[in-house]
């Protein structure tokens, strides 16, 4: 009986990492889904931007409210777990504060002081939060992709926060010993009186709740991040190191249809040759992306590293003018899809064909309202690109479909008919340097 809350405790951890580590593998296995991309070039930028934009959250502070309180909840949080390694280690072989021992009680005293601080400084950031999201109408939080699940998700993760700290607070003030020392008690000093009416045992109970309470409640918290759009807390670090370093608006070049023009102006090529094996990979089974199978793995990455913080969408400019377009909307859409497969090749052993694509969940209306502007690109807090699926999308619908808009077939034809997109005669198309 003596060492049953050590064994409980390692049979709770051991089932919670287990967990964590089985959705870890579903997550890249998801994410592998995509075809393959390199971005391996420039490693040392790639580092830079990681620490800059994920570790300094440089991109967050450009709106200083809401990106100051994000420093505290994400600081905080951060800092406040280092003590889950105390916790771990007392948990497995029945010790108090082992740290206070190595450490000594001045360095230790100073740790849990400023976890305190934090801690109190978290609860009232994450306060703030929830009045954002629920009392004040910021219009990003009110877009219909933020109704039901997306709206409560968010909710959810405010509450575990408040829990998660107030549990920290409370396991601290009912530690009889460390509140009698004195030392590190910065915050929980003022609330220890709320339980001095209580016996010594109910406090000691108490005390042990609370710690039970705050490390179950971690292991939850880290297996809740899969279905939870706060899977970026671990996500936006690769998301930021692999994010496309060439410039706004540089789209990629088919290689297939590169090669094809030039085989067609080689005079001396034959045009009824067949492309060679080693010439597979410039010859895509399909031209753009029809589902997330035919994205790479990159924007796959994005979509569920996306935060649904909707900055991108509020700077739209299509959004902004009453279109269906919300590049918000479109990651969460594709999340939303690779998760379909994912389920359903966990349901098969392999993927089988449901009838479904990415165009049952994004609309071509969503697709062709993008300007291809970039601002939501340049937005993300993570460096998230909901433009080149769009685009890849785009290619699917142009080039194996034929199914452009109206206006956009009418300008390709002009230019394949008059060299130009206007309508009128070749001839008459430098007439406009005579005008005066």
């Amino acid at each position: 009986m003596q060492y049953l809350p050590n064994i409980l405790f390692a049979v709770v951890l051991i089932f919670g990492i287990t967990f964590f580590v089985k959705n870890v593998k579903k997550l890249l296995r998801n994410i592998k889904l995509g075809k393959a991309v390199d971005r391996s070039d420039n490693s040392a930028l790639r580092w830079k931007n990681m620490i800059k934009i994920a570790l300094g959250q440089s991109k967050m502070v450009r709106r200083p409210v809401s990106g100051l309180l994000h420093i505290v909840v994400y600081v905080g949080f951060i800092i406040i777990n280092i003590e889950v390694l105390e916790i771990i280690i007392d948990g497995l072989f029945g010790t108090h504060r082992l740290f206070q021992n190595y450490v000594g009680a001045q360095l230790y005293g100073a740790l849990i002081g400023t976890f305190e601080v934090l801690a109190l400084l978290v609860f009232v950031a994450v306060i703030v939060f929830w009045i954002r999201r629920n009392v004040i109408t910021i219009k990003r939080f009110l877009n219909k992709e933020m109704k039901g699940w997306p709206k409560n998700d968010g909710n959810f993760i405010l509450y575990f926060e408040m829990v998660l700290m107030t549990l920290f607070l409370v396991m601290n003030a009912t530690d009889t010993p460390f509140q009698e020392a004195g030392i590190g008690n910065i915050v929980s000093q003022y609330i220890a009186p709320l339980f001095s009416d209580l016996t010594e045992s109910t406090i000691h109970l108490i005390e042990r709740g609370a710690w039970w309470a705050h490390i179950i409640g971690i292991l939850i918290f880290l297996n809740y991040l899969y279905y939870s759009k706060h899977l970026h807390i671990l996500l936006a670090f690769p998301n930021t190191y692999f994010a496309n370093l060439n410039a706004k608006g540089q789209f990629d070049n088919l290689a297939s249809v590169t090669n094809e023009v030039k085989l067609m102006l080689d005079p001396t090529a034959d045009p009824f040759a067949t492309p060679a094996e080693d010439d597979a990979e410039t010859v895509p089974e399909k031209f753009g992306a029809q589902d997330v199978s035919d994205l790479n793995w990159v924007q796959l990455l994005n979509a569920y590293t996306c935060t649904e913080c909707g900055r991108c969408t509020s700077v739209c400019p299509a959004n902004q003018t009453g279109k269906e377009l919300s590049p918000r909307a479109i990651m969460m859409k594709t999340r939303d899809r690779v998760e379909e497969v994912g389920k359903n090749i966990d349901a098969n052993g392999k993927f089988v064909d449901d009838g479904k694509t990415l165009f049952d969940t994004i609309a071509t209306e969503e697709l062709w309202a993008c300007t291809s502007c970039n601002a939501c690109v340049e937005e993300c807090p993570v460096n998230i690109d909901p433009l080149s699926i769009i685009m890849d999308m785009r290619r699917y619908e142009v080039m194996e479909k034929s199914a452009a808009p109206q206006e956009l077939n009418m300008m390709m034809t002009n230019i394949e008919n008059n060299g130009a997109p206007w309508q009128y005669n070749q001839m008459d198309r430098l007439n406009w340097k005579d005008e005066e």
